[in-house]
C-alpha cells in the first residue's frame, strides 16, 4: 500500500480515501434532517453576540458625534441599513440551515456596501474618516454573521475589498497639501483594522475548529479497528457486501416466487455468476486484510502518509493493547498542528518477516519484528507520549536513518500454532 495513492480492492472498491465514504454518510444524514455542523451553531451564536456588541459600541460613537455630522441623515440611514442587515442575517441563518444561499449572501454584501457608502457621505466633508466613520467600520464585523455558512475565500475577498475601498477613500479624503502624519495615520489604520480583522479572525477560528473536528472524527473511525478480528472487512467493503447481499436476495426471491423462470436466461445466469464471483473474491479478500490495513486505508490522514508492508498479515496477531499502542504511535508521528509540516511527514510500517525460531519457547509466544521508518521526523522532535505508546507494543530501540527517526520493535504475541 503506497501512501497517498488510492487503490482498488478485488471488488473494485476504492480505498485510502475515507473522506469519500464520510461524505456519503453525511449526505444521508442531511437528507434525514440531521445537522452536520457538529457545534458550528455555537460558533455562529458567539459571532452573533460579538457583532451585536460591536454595533452597540459603534452606535454609542454615532450618538456622540451626531452634532459634528455634515449630513446626519446619511449617517442615520447607514445605521438603519446596518441594523436591518444584522437582524435579517441573524434570522435567515437561524431559519435557513447551515448554508446560506448565494442570493441571500449577495443581499448581505449589498447592505454592507450601502452602509459604507452612506456613512462616508455623512462624514466626507470632515476630512477625517479614520475618526468619524462608525457604521462603516461596524459593517466589516457584520461578515462574522455568515462565517459558518459561507466559504472562507468569499469572506476573505469581501473583507479585503471592504478594507481596500476604505483605504482608498481615506487617501482620497485627505486634503491636498495636508501631511499624512501619525496624527491621521494611526486612526486610519485603526479604522481599517476594525473593518477587516473581525472577518479574518472569524474565518481562522472556524477553519481551525472544522479541521479539529474532522481530525478527531477520523481518529475515532480508525480507533474502531483496534477491536476487530485478525481478518475483517472494512467500512467500505462492508457497504459493498451489503449491496451484493441485497442483489443476491432479490435474485433468489424472484426465483422462489417464480417471477424468474427456470432455467435462467443467459442474461440472468450471467448476473448470478457475477454475484457469486464477487462474493467469493470478497471472502478471499477477508483472509488477507487485517485491522491495520483497514485502519490505514480508511483514514484520510494515515492513508496519505503511511505505507504498510505486512505480507504475512502479522498485525492481526497483536493484542488490543499492542494494537492501540501501534496505531496511536503511527497517528502521532504523522500528525502535526502545522499543516505544512504534516504534509512532509510520512512513515513506513513493516511487520515481519519472522526470524527463524531457535529453541522453542515455553510460554507459547513468538516475536513479531516491527520496523517504523520515517521521513521528515527528527528524533529530538518526537513527543514523549509516542515513546509510551511504542512501549505498549513491545521492546523497542530507536536510531537515526537519513536524518529521520527509525524504530525497531520486538512485539511478543501468542503463537497462532498453539491457539
Amino acid at each position: 500500500m503506497s501512501a497517498g495513492i488510492p487503490e482498488e480492492n478485488t471488488l473494485g472498491v476504492v480505498v485510502g480515501n475515507a473522506a469519500r465514504a464520510v461524505s456519503k454518510t453525511a449526505k444521508r444524514l442531511g437528507r434525514a434532517g440531521a445537522r452536520p455542523s457538529l457545534g458550528s451553531s455555537f460558533l455562529a451564536l458567539g459571532a452573533d453576540v460579538l457583532v451585536v456588541l460591536r454595533a452597540v459600541y459603534g452606535l454609542s460613537w454615532f450618538v456622540a458625534l451626531w452634532e459634528r455630522y455634515p449630513v446626519p441623515g446619511a449617517a442615520a440611514s447607514a445605521w438603519a441599513v446596518l441594523i436591518l442587515v444584522i437582524a435579517g442575517t441573524v434570522i435567515a441563518s437561524r431559519v435557513g440551515g447551515d448554508t446560506m444561499p448565494t442570493w441571500t449572501f449577495a443581499l448581505v454584501l449589498a447592505g454592507i456596501a450601502a452602509t459604507v457608502v452612506l456613512d462616508m457621505i455623512a462624514v466626507w466633508e470632515l476630512h477625517d474618516l479614520g475618526r468619524t466613520l462608525t457604521a462603516a467600520t461596524a459593517a466589516g464585523a457584520a461578515l462574522l454573521l455568515v462565517v459558518t455558512q459561507r466559504g472562507a475565500t468569499e469572506l476573505l475577498v469581501a473583507a479585503g475589498a471592504l478594507g481596500l475601498a476604505l483605504a482608498v477613500a481615506i487617501f482620497l479624503n485627505t486634503p491636498p497639501g495636508t501631511p499624512f502624519d501619525a496624527d491621521h495615520l494611526a486612526p486610519a489604520l485603526a479604522a481599517i483594522a476594525f473593518t477587516v480583522l473581525p472577518a479574518v479572525i472569524g474565518v481562522t477560528i472556524v477553519h481551525g475548529y472544522r479541521r479539529m473536528v474532522q481530525f478527531e472524527l477520523d481518529r475515532v473511525l480508525v480507533q474502531s479497528n483496534v477491536s476487530a478480528p485478525r481478518y475483517a472487512v472494512g467500512m467500505l467493503a462492508s457497504e459493498e457486501l451489503a449491496r451484493l447481499d441485497l442483489a443476491a436476495e432479490r435474485l433468489l426471491d424472484s426465483i422462489a416466487t417464480k417471477k424468474t423462470a427456470l432455467p435462467l436466461t443467459p442474461k440472468t445466469a450471467s448476473l448470478a455468476a457475477s454475484l457469486a464471483t464477487e462474493l467469493r473474491l470478497h471472502l478471499i479478500e477477508g483472509r488477507r486484510e487485517t485491522w491495520l490495513y483497514h485502519a490505514v486505508s480508511e483514514s484520510e490522514l494515515l492513508g496519505r502518509s503511511v505505507t504498510l508492508i505486512d505480507k504475512s498479515a502479522l498485525a492481526g496477531l497483536l493484542d488490543s493493547n499492542q494494537r492501540d499502542g501501534l496505531l496511536s504511535a503511527a497517528w502521532m508521528l504523522v500528525s502535526d498542528t502545522r499543516k505544512k509540516a504534516a504534509q512532509n511527514r510520512s512513515i513506513t510500517l513493516q511487520l515481519g518477516p519472522l526470524a527463524p525460531t531457535g529453541t522453542p519457547r515455553n510460554d507459547h509466544k513468538i516475536i513479531v519484528p516491527i520496523t517504523i521508518t520515517s521521513t521528515g521526523i527528527r528524533r529530538n522532535r518526537v513527543d514523549p507520549s509516542i515513546w509510551a505508546a511504542l512501549g505498549r507494543v513491545g521492546r523497542y530501540s530507536d536510531s537515526t536513518e537519513g536524518g529521520s527517526l527509525r524504530v525497531d520493535i520486538e512485539a511478543t504475541v501468542d503463537n497462532p500454532a498453539d491457539v
